[in-house]
C-alpha cells in the first residue's frame, strides 16, 4: 500500500508578482523566505497569519518583514493564491 502525500501549491496573481518585482531586493529575500516557511507550516507563529475583514473578507494575510503584508486566498485542498503584497498602509 503507497501512502500518497499531498503537497501544498501555491500560486501568485499578475498583481503580486508586479507589486513584488517593485521591492528591494532585501525585502524580495525575506518574502521568499516567509513563503518557504508558510510552505512548511502555514501556521508558524512568525508570520502571523490571519483573517482579514471588511474589503479582504475572505482572504487572510501573512507577515514578511516590519511593515510588509501578503495577502492571499485559500483554494481549498491545499492550495493557495496570493493575491498582494505591499506595506499595510498600500494594502488597507
Amino acid at each position: 500500500m503507497h501512502k500518497v502525500i499531498k503537497r501544498m501549491v501555491i500560486f501568485f496573481s499578475k498583481e503580486f508578482k508586479k507589486d513584488y518585482k517593485k521591492l528591494p531586493k532585501k525585502i524580495q529575500i525575506q518574502t521568499k523566505k516567509r513563503i518557504w516557511f508558510f510552505k512548511k507550516n502555514k501556521n508558524n507563529p512568525v508570520l502571523n497569519n490571519h483573517k482579514l475583514h471588511g474589503e479582504y473578507d475572505g482572504f487572510c494575510s501573512i507577515n514578511i518583514s516590519g511593515n510588509i503584508r501578503a495577502i492571499y486566498e485559500d483554494l481549498g485542498k491545499d492550495d493557495f493564491l496570493f493575491i498582494k503584497i505591499g506595506t499595510h498602509s498600500q494594502l488597507y
